[in-house]
């Protein structure tokens, strides 16, 4: 398999109105993910969650943000109806990156991945810090507009411009599907 759909944090902390994070323009990009998932699905194509999860003791990355997303807690776990299956992959991450100090660049080798199809948020901080290690690893990117958003709207027109000059392709919901669906 060629290609995978890599969710950068679509967790409760994000998607649900309850979590310390939300913001209500997720709920668009969370419809979005649910139909990159249904697609991917019915493909084979491989899911992978990279979910924020944080261990109990210090963290450097509480020197700049408070604590948050703990291990195990409700706001690490994905929000509702879009539960992994056993055919899906967790990735557990500390940083802002999923392949930062994590497995998934393996993972991904071992199955023979060069096309990642990224969706979550933040698009200024995780989803960008994920796709910057992706590109310098080697992987093509697609990143599909409305599956990513920010609640700083000229941080995530800033980034959706860099990734699309420099690291993938920003592309419409519609054009991302379709690239799942053809053979590279």
């Amino acid at each position: 398999m060629s290609k995978a759909l890599l969710l950068v944090d679509v967790i409760n902390d994000f998607f649900s109105p309850n979590g310390a994070n939300y913001y209500p323009a997720y709920d668009q990009v969370l419809a979005a993910v649910q139909n990159l998932v249904a697609v991917a699905r019915k493909l084979s194509i491989p899911v992978i969650h990279a979910r924020e999860s944080h261990r109990p003791g210090p963290d450097f990355e509480w020197t700049k943000l408070p604590r948050h997303c703990m291990a195990g807690a409700w706001d690490t776990l994905p929000p509702a109806g879009l539960d992994a299956r056993d055919e899906d992959v967790v990735v557990f991450k500390r940083r802002y990156s999923a392949f930062f100090a994590t497995d998934l660049d393996l993972l991904l080798r071992e199955r023979g991945v060069r096309t990642l199809v990224v969706a979550g948020v933040k698009s200024n901080v995780c989803v960008r810090a994920t796709i910057q290690d992706a590109f310098a690893l080697g992987y093509r990117i697609i990143l599909p507009r409305e599956a990513t958003a920010s609640n700083r709207a000229h941080l995530h027109a800033a980034a959706l411009e860099d990734i699309d000059r420099y690291m993938g392709r920003v592309v419409s919901l519609a054009e991302a599907e379709h690239m799942l669906e053809v053979d590279e």
